[in-house]
């Protein structure tokens, strides 16, 4: 006998990157940032008072919200922290979607989108992005259309990289009937202003997502936090926001992390700056590769004998201890997500590479 509800007796859960055991492996399939952390991060471990653990941490994280309120020009009743960006999007759903309410994305998009929505039993609508994967000019109305109350953004653009300017972001808003959640996960590695909080703040139906998991080193952390109006943010703090969520340490860090912007866009600048050296390498070994604001790059694999597509170059990688990401979904089999790694992993796997096909 099985006690799982219809809907999750049938679902397949999330598959998340490989973890690696062996020490020598390179791990370019996670986007994770190459840089440590910032050294305030360690100073708080060295000077944590063990002894504050006996006690429960601030239940609202109230000083991580003023924080990041400080940095975004907002106020704390603006600002959510949660669990990494994912337990945000649980909230997001479970708070304002009813079971059955249909929650809408674009496809491709982040994987875990609709594991949520089958969790909380809603069905999923999809948009396809154009060829050069960009929003198309119908999708408000295709959602809308749809009915669908809740609508994913991720932006820059899982798995791709691409940026929707924030001009179109905010027609996106605007024309949506229901929320609108921006999932800014990368926007710390793009090259370009194009951020979100105002918009969210003066909005009555946008929610963006960030995290400290990708720009700040901290993906061990699982820290993130949600930009929007008081309408929106209130109803999870108080209602359905898990008790004390944050662990008191965790808190800490994140608040020392956040308020060291200067180490944390140094961090950025050496990604980016590697982002363009390998983007050009890759193309020069003939690769096609759409322009990157994320972290990441989205390889299309040429055909060659003995290398015919993308999960054999994934796998060929794999036993040089390189990984890095390969989806078996459609639009996304001729294609390899490589994150952007330090500038020896990055050669590491240039050279990999090279010698797999051998140099043009």
């Amino acid at each position: 006998m099985s006690f799982e509800r219809d809907n999750i007796q049938q679902m397949t859960g999330y598959a998340s990157g490989e973890q690696p055991d062996d020490p020598n492996t390179i791990k370019l399939n996670t986007n994770e940032n190459p840089y440590p952390a910032s050294p305030k991060v360690r100073e708080v471990l060295d000077h944590f008072d063990i002894e504050s653990l006996r006690q429960y941490p601030p239940a609202t994280s109230l000083g991580f919200r003023q924080v990041a309120a400080d940095l975004h020009g907002v106020r704390p009743e603006n600002i959510i922290a949660t669990r990494g960006g994912d337990e945000l999007l649980r909230l997001v759903i479970t708070t304002f979607v009813n079971p059955g309410e249909k929650i809408g994305m674009s496809y491709p998009t982040y994987s875990l989108y609709p594991v949520l929505a089958q969790i909380q039993d809603c069905p999923t609508f999809e948009v396809p992005l154009e060829e050069d994967w960009s929003v198309p000019d119908s999708f408000a109305e295709a959602m809308n259309n749809a009915g669908v109350k809740l609508t994913f953004l991720v932006n820059p653009h899982a798995p791709s990289g691409q940026l929707v300017p924030t001009s179109q972001v905010a027609e996106l808003a605007e024309a949506l009937n229901g929320i609108l959640l921006i999932d800014e996960a990368y926007i710390d590695f793009a090259d370009t202003d194009a951020t979100s909080p105002a918009l969210a703040v003066a909005s009555n139906n946008v929610i963006v997502l960030r995290t400290l998991s990708k720009g700040y080193s901290l993906a061990g952390l699982r820290f993130g936090y949600g930009i929007g109006p008081e309408s929106l943010i209130s109803p999870m703090i108080s209602k359905t926001r898990d008790s004390y969520n944050l662990d008191a340490i965790g808190q800490r860090i994140a608040e020392a992390a956040l308020a060291d912007q200067k180490h944390a866009r140094e961090s950025w600048e050496k990604v980016i700056s590697e982002r363009t050296r390998v983007h050009s390498e890759l193309e020069d070994l003939g690769f096609n590769i759409p322009e990157s604001q994320a972290n990441f790059l989205l390889a299309t694999v040429r055909a060659e004998e003995g290398m015919d597509n993308a999960e054999s170059l994934y796998t060929k990688l794999k036993e040089r201890h390189i990984l890095v990401r390969y989806f078996n979904a459609p639009r996304m089999r001729d294609k390899l997500r490589i994150t952007i790694g330090a500038p020896d992993e990055n050669d590491r796997l240039l050279d990999a590479i090279r010698d797999l096909y051998g140099s043009r």
